[in-house]
């Protein structure tokens, strides 16, 4: 008989839910006066949605058999015709029978792992990681192993180490997990040699990638660099996205395959959701058909990358010297929404981030994007959420606590 307070025992698996290092501060983010460097969240504000009401008015005055109705596995017919569209303003070729639309990118990420991966395998992510991938691989009861990375992003000499060491141990990773383009939480941005070599290597060992790509869009400069899909598009696992170009909560995100897995992934995904939103695909179909969707995307890179500048500009003028960064002590995104910054190795950033929560600024412990301890010393700050003014008041914030921290420490560096 279960308590009624315990309840029945819990699968083993449910262990491997953590809280996220986001949501854990979600609540403080909202307090008034607080200044939130923490979420990676779109600024709805900077987007073009008057189009959006009477699209889905539309949709459901004409359609609302098909909008409401529960649909096609794979996805609707003219999103999976739209998708390969977005995908080639970066040069990424794919044709619509390769797509399968998901509920958000991060189904597409958890249906893969339920695919590739048994509970004790291993996969291989970078150090640091997206904090949503960790959340999923740790449900899986999978176990991740990082790859360095440095400021041109993974580092290919260290990938091909650590595969020749999984390898000797017979415990080559299932996949590789990599956010190539303005990496979340660094900003950093995967050089164009490296991922022609991390995809050599990883063919070589006979390891898939799974190329994570919700920033990709939102460049602050006009280079391109090729996707790894496109480099070996049977070996790639695309994860694509709406949230950060449209709408985080309509939920519409895509994995394009390679033909090996599409069916086991249409099956996988028919009996997670049935079927994605019908509504929400309409609208993202509406986003790329009947909008200027790429001037728009280019509009908000823009204003994102004079948020980015901002916030960098503030970080050189106001870490304080007494701190003994080296310089530069944090990321210059090209992309994105994150910056990384490093602080002196023995200071702690969840000790920092008390100082920061009494100044009312708040960000995300550098630890949380780890599996093995490292990041004590650093922190994500977030950009995208933020105008420059109150990211200038911010990084003035977080200076001050940065100030009381380091005189802390020297009055009592025990």
């Amino acid at each position: 008989m279960t308590s009624a307070q315990t309840g029945p025992r819990l699968a083993r698996r449910a262990a491997g839910f953590t809280p996220s290092a986001v949501r854990d501060v979600w609540e403080l983010s909202l307090q008034p006066g607080m200044i939130s460097l923490a979420g990676g969240n779109p600024d709805l504000s900077l987007m073009d949605l008057d189009w959006m009401a009477e699209a889905a008015a539309e949709a459901i005055a004409t359609r609302a058999g098909s909008t409401l109705q529960y649909g096609s596995g794979p996805g609707e017919a003219a999103l999976r015709e739209a998708i390969p569209e977005v995908m080639a303003a970066e040069g990424i070729l794919a044709a619509p029978e390769s797509i399968q639309v998901t509920s958000g990118s991060q189904m597409g990420l958890d249906l893969i792992v339920k695919l590739l991966c048994d509970p004790g395998d291993t996969v291989v992510a970078e150090g640091p990681t997206y904090v949503g991938a960790l959340g999923v691989f740790g449900g899986a009861g999978v176990q991740v192993r990082h790859v360095a990375m440095d400021h041109d992003g993974m580092v290919p000499e260290d990938l091909e180490r650590l595969l020749e060491e999984l390898a000797a141990a017979s415990r080559l990773p299932r996949f590789v997990y990599t956010v190539p383009n303005f990496h979340n939480p660094t900003g950093i941005t995967l050089a164009t040699a490296r991922r022609r070599a991390v995809v050599e290597v990883c063919r070589r060992f006979g390891v898939p990638i799974v190329e994570d790509n919700p920033y990709g869009l939102l460049s602050f400069t006009e280079a391109t660099r090729p996707s790894l899909h496109g480099l070996d598009p049977d070996n790639v696992l695309y994860l694509g996205s709406f949230s950060k170009i449209l709408s985080p909560g309509l939920r519409v995100g895509w994995v394009c395959a390679p033909p090996w897995l599409r069916r086991e992934l249409q099956l996988a995904a028919e009996s997670t959701t049935i079927s994605a939103s019908g509504l929400s695909q309409a609208l993202a179909t509406a986003f790329v058909r009947q909008t200027p969707w790429r001037e728009s995307v280019a509009a908000v890179a823009a204003r994102y990358a004079e948020r980015a500048d901002a916030l960098c500009r503030a970080l050189e003028d106001s870490l304080p010297e007494g701190a003994s960064f080296s310089r530069p002590a944090f990321s210059r995104p090209e992309g994105g929404f994150f910056s990384w910054v490093t602080l002196p190795e023995h200071w702690r950033a969840n000790e920092l981030l008390e100082a920061a929560l009494e100044r009312n600024v708040v960000f995300i412990q550098g630890a949380s994007f780890f599996t093995d301890g490292q990041g004590a010393h650093q922190l994500r700050l977030a950009f995208c959420s933020v105008p420059p003014d109150g990211l200038r008041e911010g990084v003035r914030r977080l200076a001050g606590a940065m100030e009381q921290y380091a005189a802390e420490l020297a009055a009592d560096p025990a």
